[in-house]
């Protein structure tokens, strides 16, 4: 005979099932997980936190010298160190919040396997961490703009600099969705590991990082399509217009870019769930 049984536990049927209120109850945790990650990536190295200082400068420094110098890429009047370093910010806090994101499941395995705890926490808490590494770089870049200025480069930051919130916050979104189809993904196929390494290092060559999207649209317009349907590249274009009052920038790009990162973010916590 079938047991009338009390209680029955079972897997959540929904698809977009974002409990904030739950979040919210478990935000020490959240909290705890910001510091850990903060505090013990750089805790057994030499140098520490000036590593924060030093891959965006060094970076910029090496763009500098190929892109520039070598392959003679015009930034549009504005120096090229400074182009080079605006675009690398931005797309240095895109890149860790995708590979930060996209080991969840992995890189916690055996936390996950002992307590509860709403595991949507992990990745926020590593866009969130990465926040404060996006802060101290975005800091380097206005000391460099303010000494840029003093020097009489004609430079100043466009009237849409108000944007620069929904831009970080799409930065964010949109390497967490990305992130968390991967790292749904990455339980049954270890392929996408090691897929993901190169697969970021070629994306942000088709993301306007190193050149500005006039380059393309000039030298070879039948490429230019790229870089106009690829929503990175609108959002790194549009965070160097903001800064540096330079570039290309719509509003359909913007909003393409917006709604792109919604809907994927959006499907990113379907297959997370």
């Amino acid at each position: 005979m079938k047991d009338n049984w009390l209680y029955e536990i079972s897997s959540k049927r929904k698809l977009i099932d974002l409990n904030f209120k739950e979040i919210w109850s478990y935000r020490d945790l959240l909290v705890l997980f910001v510091k850990r990650d903060i505090t013990t990536v750089y805790k057994q190295t030499i140098l520490g936190p000036l590593w924060f200082f030093i891959q965006p400068l060094f970076t910029a420094i090496i763009f500098t010298l190929v892109f520039n110098k070598i392959a003679n890429i015009s930034t549009g009047g504005i120096p090229p160190f400074l182009f080079n370093l605006t675009g690398i910010t931005a797309w240095n806090y895109f890149k860790v919040c995708l590979t930060g994101t996209s080991n969840t499941f992995r890189g916690n395995a055996g936390i996950f396997g002992k307590v509860y705890f709403p595991r949507v926490i992990m990745p926020l808490s590593v866009v969130t961490s990465n926040l404060v590494k996006f802060g101290i770089q975005l800091l380097i870049l206005i000391v460099f703009y303010v000494y840029y200025v003093t020097q009489g480069q004609d430079i100043s930051p466009n009237s849409n600099l108000f944007l620069l919130p929904v831009y970080v916050l799409m930065m964010a979104f949109l390497g967490l969705g990305i992130g968390m189809v991967i790292s749904a993904f990455t339980t049954k196929y270890r392929d996408l590991n090691m897929l993901l390494g190169f697969g970021v290092s070629l994306l942000m060559y088709v993301s306007e990082v190193p050149f500005p999207m006039s380059e393309i649209q000039e030298k070879q317009p039948q490429y230019a399509w790229l870089l106009e349907y690829n929503p990175v590249a609108q959002i790194i274009e549009g965070f160097r217009y903001m800064i540096l009052d330079t570039g290309t920038f719509t509003w359909v790009g913007f909003f393409y870019a917006l709604v792109f990162t919604i809907i994927l973010f959006l499907v990113g916590l379907i297959v997370f769930n």
